[in-house]
This record gives C-alpha cells, sequence and structure tokens, in this order.
C-alpha cells in the first residue's frame, strides 16, 4: 500500500440530517475517524450522544470548508444534503478535485444519476430503500 493511501483514513459525511446523522453515528461507534458538516449547528443535535468524531459548521459546497473538514485525507465520503445539485457538485469536486476513492451521493431524482456517470460514484435513492424495506416486510403481494 502506497503512503497516500495511508493517510487517507478519515471518512466525511456532508448533511447531517437522518440519514447523514445515523451513518456519521454509526461509523462512528465503530471507531471510525468521521468528519460531519452542515451549514445548520442543529443539525449535529441528530449525532448520537456517544459520537466521537469531529463537526464542521459550513457550507458544504464551498472548498475551503471541506478542506477544513479534511477532504484531502477522506477515504470515503457520503454526501446526504436534501439538493441533488449540491449533491452532484461536491461528489465531482471530491473525485476531480480531491481524488476521494469511495463516494456516495443521496440523489431524490433518478435523472440526476446521469451527472455521475463515468465517475465510479455510487448514487444512494432514499425512495428505492424504503421500497426494499416494504418489499421485505411483506408489502407489495
Amino acid at each position: 500500500m502506497d503512503r497516500s493511501a495511508l493517510l487517507k483514513n478519515k471518512i466525511l459525511v456532508v448533511g447531517c440530517g437522518r440519514f447523514g446523522a445515523s451513518i456519521a453515528s454509526q461509523y462512528s461507534l465503530k471507531g471510525k475517524n468521521v468528519m460531519v458538516i452542515d451549514n445548520e449547528s442543529s443539525s449535529f443535535d441528530k449525532l448520537s450522544e456517544n459520537f466521537q468524531g469531529y463537526t464542521f459548521l459550513g457550507d458544504c459546497t464551498d472548498i475551503s470548508v471541506l478542506r477544513k473538514a479534511g477532504i484531502e485525507t477522506a477515504s470515503q465520503i457520503i454526501i446526504t444534503t436534501g439538493s441533488d445539485n449540491a449533491n452532484i457538485l461536491i461528489a465531482h469536486i471530491a473525485r476531480k478535485i480531491f481524488d476521494v476513492q469511495d463516494i456516495y451521493v443521496r440523489l431524490d431524482e433518478p435523472e440526476s444519476e446521469t451527472l455521475l456517470k463515468g465517475l465510479k460514484i455510487k448514487a444512494i435513492f432514499p425512495f428505492e430503500l424504503s421500497y426494499d424495506e416494504f418489499e421485505r416486510l411483506g408489502g407489495n403481494k
């Protein structure tokens, strides 16, 4: 393993709504080095009381905020804001400028995924997760 891979040891969660806070809290419980960015300080209240990571208040589309939160040493970024446009922009920044290798993006509109084509960025669609869970529970018989 090369030295640069060893230095990329952070998990960056962008957006601290219910989904982002849940992911950040779970990673923290597993002992991972977690950084969370949100533009609303009250959003950090959603993190579990056992959260051991770091929080950063600011505009997550601002490169200086991303740098402050450690994007340059992130091995993984999970982008979960409520805006598909912001999420796609951040994903492009993470891939093209900072070469983050493991990128997940929450999207509401399936058509938005075309803007990620060829970038090896994984899209998460909450409606699909909800439907899959609905079917797992026995719905849609």
